[in-house]
């Protein structure tokens, strides 16, 4: 490996794969590695015997899994992922045109725990007048903040209605007399906030929240999330072909030895198997934790239960698809507990056969007891894996090493916080602190 390279980037997650693609359009020349022989990372989609093998599980598959040609038609998303239809993740697929690689499917729906029952969250104002969520007086309240939120421009007080961009947004709630679990629905469910620290934030962010939810919801009428037909797996492989196609090189199951710096600590290039990769000047290299565990902070874990079933979750309307917020005020957790479902009609299953993730940020000494309260709401179970993973976040200075690390995957069962996490190594390492022009769709270019 002679040549000499701008970005050199560790494991192949989504993170780093959209960061590849990103880079190489941008004209930075790239080198991905990964010790692992398959594309994903932490966010691989594998096949029941791969599944079978990654968890350390005993004996063999149930044949209640399907017989051995069923079974290979699994593909099984370690953290499964909503993308919501107008979020940044979308944009940014749409931007670098890694959408060409993809076929997406509406999830059927979008529900929320209220007074321990699952209930939909409305899609249209015909839903919203025949639901249970809330009483008859406070739909109308909820429908007025909603129509509040949709009407409000930053830039023109007239449409303010007395709430200042800088006002928290507990007081925006408290104008429209919301009751508490109306609440929960508009701060977990529609903003997606991850605890309760959304009450002293400016109202402008949780009002830009609520309109991304809406405008998503208008795109499919089902609900506002997207997920791709045969999982996760072929978008990190969507981004390292567009990587390939601007010059990227990619080597998988490849070690690395150590990573090599000046003699002012800033990364030069690496060793692998013996043999030297070189940076050119103002080079750096991207990674995700595991590649760099003496630079990053553990926060915390997350626990996470995939289960494989021959049923939809009760109380969905035989949902082929869900997402399921279990808000944490309503279960006495400072964490929400977060379900996805999707199923053989995403073609990662044989006929019949859902694949639901349950997951929280764990906060005692027992993390598969906090996951009892979700696993209840989803009926019998042919097969689970577990898994306790650890949160991870960096804590070196990137300015000086030319190192750029990735967070760890959170619990939540959607890409904001991926998005975001992407947004921000990009802007570190280019120093465009606006990257809006990312998030808009490029012509596609005639030679790709």
């Amino acid at each position: 490996m002679e040549d000499k390279y701008d970005v050199i980037i560790l494991g192949t997650g989504i993170t780093e794969c959209m960061l590849s693609g990103l880079l190489a359009v941008n004209e930075r020349k790239v080198l991905h590695i990964d010790t692992n022989d398959y594309y994903g990372g932490a966010c691989a989609s594998l096949t029941l015997e791969q599944c079978w093998k990654h968890f350390k599980m005993e004996g063999k598959p149930s044949e209640e899994l399907g017989n051995a040609q069923q079974q290979r038609r699994y593909s099984i998303d370690l953290l499964p992922k909503f993308l919501m239809a107008t979020g940044k993740m979308v944009q940014l697929l749409l931007h670098t045109d890694v959408t060409r690689y993809l076929e997406f499917k509406s999830v059927d729906g979008s529900y929320v725990l209220k007074d321990r029952k699952i209930m939909k969250v409305p899609a249209s104002e015909k839903e919203a007048l025949s639901s249970s969520l809330m009483g008859f007086w406070e739909k109308n309240r909820f429908k007025n903040f909603i129509v509040f939120c949709n009407d409000y421009d930053v830039n023109n007080p007239k449409t303010h209605n007395g709430v200042s961009p800088k006002a928290k947004c507990i007081d925006c709630l408290k104008k429209y007399s919301l009751d508490d679990s109306t609440v929960d629905v508009i701060t977990h469910a529609l903003c997606l906030y991850l605890d309760e620290s959304w009450t002293e934030l400016p109202a402008s962010d949780m009002i830009a929240r609520v309109k991304l939810y809406v405008e998503s919801l208008k795109n499919y009428g089902k609900s506002p999330y997207l997920y791709p037909i045969y999982g996760l797996g072929d978008l990190p492989q969507g981004f390292a072909r567009l990587s390939a196609i601007y010059g990227g090189t990619f080597m998988l199951n490849k070690p690395i030895d150590k990573i090599n710096y000046d003699e002012n600590g800033h990364v030069v290039g690496l060793t692998s198997e013996g043999e030297t990769v070189e940076l050119n000047k103002g080079g750096v290299i991207i990674g995700d934790p595991s590649y760099f565990p003496e630079k990053t902070m553990k926060f915390g874990e997350v626990v996470r239960c995939i289960c494989i079933m021959d049923h939809p979750i009760p109380n969905t309307n035989d949902s082929e698809s869900v997402q399921i917020i279990l808000p944490q005020t309503q279960l006495k957790r400072k964490n929400d507990i977060y379900i996805s479902m999707v199923s053989y009609a995403h073609s990662i299953a044989p006929k019949g056969k859902y694949i639901c993730l349950v997951s929280t940020t764990v906060e005692t000494n027992d993390p598969k007891r906090e996951l009892a309260p979700g696993l209840a709401y989803i009926g019998s179970v042919i097969q689970q894996f577990w898994s306790v993973d650890p949160l991870y976040i960096p804590v070196h200075d990137h300015k000086t090493e030319g190192i750029h690390i990735s967070n760890s995957y959170d619990a939540t069962s959607h890409f904001q916080t991926i998005a975001e996490d992407v947004l921000r190594i990009y802007t570190e390492i280019t120093g465009e602190t606006n990257t809006a022009h990312l998030l808009v769709p490029k012509p596609r270019q005639e030679n790709q």
